[in-house]
Formats: structure tokens, C-alpha cells, sequence
């Protein structure tokens, strides 16, 4: 017992000498939903997801996301999309041409509407991707509201960037606002979706976003809406979304993985190697750092939505197996320990290791509905879901992360604790080379909630397996999760 007391202080004098943020911004002024705060949020992918592409054939996995842990579906764009200036054979989802209406390819409004209640029924949220930027070429906007887009020095129409199958908003003209929140309404009220991630949203006026709060909230009532950016702004934090994309963090682990030479590929098209460079190396270490910064930044309370991948990521910049190989254990671990709420993608349940085709339907995810958790991605996500609903530890929106000094700039310790709680989540991950001594931490272990007996978590390329054996090496690559006491006094 004195062996183990002796412990658990020389445990709290390394928390204690740990590094702990205090935000130095204004609260949120969102009224987040309570069910938000310890959610698992899901992209669904409709047209590559099923052979169908279809409402109705995706509903046959709910059953399946809800095991998985799955608390927010987040559909990608479901309406019809402009011909005019498509590009490919089906064009891109974010080329709205009709924001009430529904596209043909995946169903009709009532099979949506269905979708929607056998969610709700399993106790699942729904929120809807939305492009209030731009409209695609041929939106009914486009000829009974010219005056609603902006004009290049031609006196033109344009898209942004190199869109060119979209048409650039106008977001002077109030008609246009007006006929936009119109819009956003019909799916709170006729259809009863809980939100929306809304695409590019740093491109439209924060005063447009704060206005659109205000009025939807009216028809769901506060805490009931659910409001995700596009974006890294931290002014749309303030009043009008509840959550902003980590594209920082995001940018930092491709850095690090790209350090320790992992990320790279074999190109589909020509059979060669394909590998990525950083001009300035990163490591673990790094994250503590843009953690403070995020948290003088950001509003307190705020969310930040992490991941390994999203359809952006997938289709464009590399899978998450190809971005960071033998480290995507310790990387998808990460995105469960850092403040805020992790990102599940359609096919990361079954480590699908292909770019989806955006343009085009594409072989699908699931060529017939999974009734199972299995493989060594579903049961890892399992395992970090139960986790994330089992600790109030890592509800998002909290300031309570610690990250405990290591000797290793390439390995980090992650705690995060609560004044109520006697437990404190530690989580270690090895982002290097060398294997990571945590027997600090294993010889400490309790039981999980879920667990008859000490345990510590571990997360590798095999999955996760289980171990109570003090050795407390962690190899390259894999992240353990442990449950340890608060320390007791030195009198007890």
C-alpha cells in the first residue's frame, strides 16, 4: 500500500508540473444542445454508400451506426444538382440547384423525411450539409433573382476560385439573406432536421450567420440546434455555430506523420511511389502548442471538430492509411483526447483505403448492409466511442486538457480530468520512431467503466486489444487509454 501511495503522489507532481490552458477569450454565447456535448458526429457519403446511392438503402445501416456509437448523421448536400456546367456525369453535390427540393439520385422528400424519424427513433440527430455561398448554374435564383449574385468586372456572373460550376452570392443584397434563411427554415420545420454543417461558411458574412441563429432558433428553441462550420474563423463561434473545423490540427498531424517519412502512397495511376514534404518538422511536442493557442483564439466553451478524414480529405488529399500508415492508431486516438468532437467518415468504420470518386458513382462502401461491429477499425471506433459517452472527461467544450512533459519530442501524454471526478483519462500516443515507456501510467490502471478488471487500452494496426501486464512499453505508431485514481494524500 505505502509502494502504491508513493505512486499515485509521484503521479500528481507530474500533473501538477504539466501544462494546463486557460482561455483567454470571451465565452460562446451558443447554446449548445445538451446532447452535443459528448457526441460522435458521422458523414455520410449517400451516392457511394450503398449500390442503391439511396435514402432507403442507407437507412439499413442505422441500426449498425447506432452500435457503432454514432450520435449526429451528417448527410452530405441531398439537393438536386445543376446541369448547367456540371462537372462529370453527376456533377458536384455542392452545386445546389434547388435548396428545398430533394435529388432524384438518392430518393424524395418523404424517403428523406423517413430517414430522418427512424434516426430520431434510435435516438440519432440529423443534420444536413448546406452551400450558402454559391448556387450551381441553373438555380431557379439564377433567372427569377439575377440581382442576388455578384458580378465580375464584366458584369458577370462567376463562380469563386476555380468553380466553375457555381454562381458567387450576393450577400449585400437583404432579399437574397431573407430568401436564404427561408430556406434553411423549411428543413427545421417541415422536414425536422436538427442542424446543418454549413460549406465554406468564412466566405459569408458573420452578421448573416448570427442572424440565422437567431431566427432558427425560434422555430426549434434554444439548445435544440445543432450549427457546424466549414470553417477556422473563430468569430463564427461567438453567437451563430456551435462547432468549426481543426484544419490546424489536422495540418499539424500531416506534418508530424510527413516527419517520420509515413506519409506516402503508391499512385493509383502510375504504380510509383508518391511521398509528401515539410519544409519545417513537426512532432508531437508540437501540440500542446497549438492547443494554448486554440485556446486563446477560440471562444470558451466553444467546439472544435477533429478527424482523420472527411470527403475533402479522402478525395483530395490522400486516405487517412496513405496520410499517415503505421501512426493512424495514435492519430485516431488524438482525435477522441483533444477538446471538442471526433469525425467519423463513411467507410473509416471498415478502413476503407480508397479515394471515392466525387464526380461520378463510385464501387460502393457496402455492397449489402453490415449487421456487425467488425474489423479492426469498428471495434477501435467502438471502443473510443464508449469512451467518449462513459467520461465526462472528454465532453467537448471544456478547457480541462493536461498534457503531461515527456522526454521524447516525438510522444505525448494527454490527461484530462474533472474537479468532480476521482479519475483522471490519461491517454498516451507514440508518434515516433522508438518504442514509449509508460509502465508510469500502466502499473496505475483501473478498470474502465464496462471492464471487470484493471486495464489499459491499446490501439494498434490490429486493432484494439487489452493488456493488465506492467511492461508498459507502447511501440511505434499505437496509443494506449488508461482510467487511473486521483491521487490520495500523503497522510491517508
Amino acid at each position: 500500500m505505502k509502494q502504491l501511495i508513493k505512486s499515485l503522489c509521484a503521479l500528481t507532481l507530474t500533473l501538477c508540473g504539466s501544462q494546463q490552458f486557460t482561455s483567454a477569450a470571451e465565452a460562446t454565447r451558443v447554446n449548445h444542445p445538451d446532447w452535443s456535448r459528448d457526441a460522435i458526429i458521422y458523414e455520410v457519403n449517400t451516392r457511394q454508400y450503398t449500390p442503391e446511392g439511396t435514402f432507403d438503402a442507407f437507412s439499413a445501416h442505422l441500426p449498425r451506426l447506432k452500435e457503432l456509437g454514432v450520435d449526429i448523421l451528417w448527410f452530405m448536400p441531398i439537393h438536386p444538382i445543376s446541369e448547367l456546367n456540371r462537372k462529370g456525369e453527376l456533377g458536384s453535390y455542392y452545386a445546389v440547384k434547388d435548396y428545398t427540393g430533394v435529388n432524384p439520385e438518392f430518393g424524395n422528400l418523404n424517403s428523406f423525411k423517413n430517414v430522418v424519424k427512424k434516426a430520431h427513433d434510435l435516438g440519432m440527430k440529423v443534420i444536413i450539409d448546406w452551400v450558402p455561398n454559391h448556387t450551381g448554374c441553373d438555380n431557379a435564383w439564377v433567372k427569377d433573382h439575377p440581382d442576388w449574385y455578384a458580378r465580375n468586372d464584366k458584369g458577370e456572373m462567376y463562380g469563386p476560385f476555380d468553380w466553375t460550376d457555381v454562381y458567387q452570392l450576393d450577400y449585400s443584397n437583404k432579399k437574397m439573406r431573407r430568401g436564404m434563411i427561408d430556406a434553411l427554415k423549411f428543413w427545421i420545420t417541415e422536414v425536422g432536421i436538427d442542424g446543418f454543417r454549413c460549406d465554406v461558411a468564412g466566405r459569408v458574412p458573420v452578421d448573416f450567420w448570427d442572424q440565422a441563429r437567431r431566427e432558427l432558433e425560434k422555430a426549434t428553441g434554444k439548445g435544440n440546434l445543432f450549427m457546424l462550420a466549414e470553417a477556422t474563423e473563430s468569430e463564427l463561434l461567438d453567437n451563430a455555430f456551435d462547432m468549426d473545423y481543426n484544419w490546424p490540427m489536422k495540418d499539424l498531424q500531416n506534418a508530424i506523420s510527413t516527419t517520420q517519412r509515413a506519409n506516402w502512397r503508391i499512385n493509383p495511376q502510375t504504380g510509383k511511389l508518391d511521398t509528401a514534404s515539410v519544409q519545417t518538422p513537426k512532432y508531437a511536442a508540437d501540440i500542446p502548442t497549438l492547443v494554448h493557442e486554440q485556446a486563446k483564439t477560440y471562444p470558451a466553451g466553444s467546439y472544435l471538430m477533429n478527424m482523420v478524414t472527411n470527403h475533402d480529405l479522402n478525395s483530395w488529399e490522400w486516405t487517412e492509411q496513405q496520410r499517415y500508415n503505421q501512426y493512424l492508431p495514435a492519430m485516431t486516438v488524438l482525435t477522441y483526447m483533444l477538446p471538442g468532437m471526433p469525425l467519423i467518415y463513411t467507410g473509416q468504420e471498415i478502413n476503407m483505403n480508397r479515394a471515392l470518386e466525387f464526380f461520378v458513382k463510385d464501387t460502393p462502401v457496402f455492397q449489402a448492409p453490415v449487421k456487425a461491429i467488425d474489423g479492426t477499425s469498428g471495434s477501435t471506433l467502438k471502443v473510443l466511442n464508449t469512451l467518449k459517452h462513459n467520461y465526462r472527461h472528454l465532453d467537448a467544450g471544456q478547457n480541462n486538457i493536461l498534457f503531461v512533459p515527456t522526454s521524447d519530442k516525438t510522444q505525448l501524454i494527454i490527461a484530462r480530468e474533472l474537479p468532480d471526478s476521482d479519475e483522471i483519462v490519461v491517454a498516451a500516443l507514440n508518434l515516433g520512431p522508438n518504442a514509449m515507456d509508460i509502465s508510469q501510467f500502466t502499473t496505475l490502471a483501473v478498470a474502465p467503466k464496462g471492464y471487470d478488471a484493471p486495464t489499459v487500452l491499446k490501439f494498434g494496426t490490429e486493432g484494439v486489444y487489452t493488456t493488465v501486464d506492467n511492461a508498459g512499453l507502447l511501440p511505434s505508431g499505437q496509443a494506449a487509454v488508461m482510467i487511473i485514481p486521483k491521487a490520495m494524500p500523503l497522510n491517508n
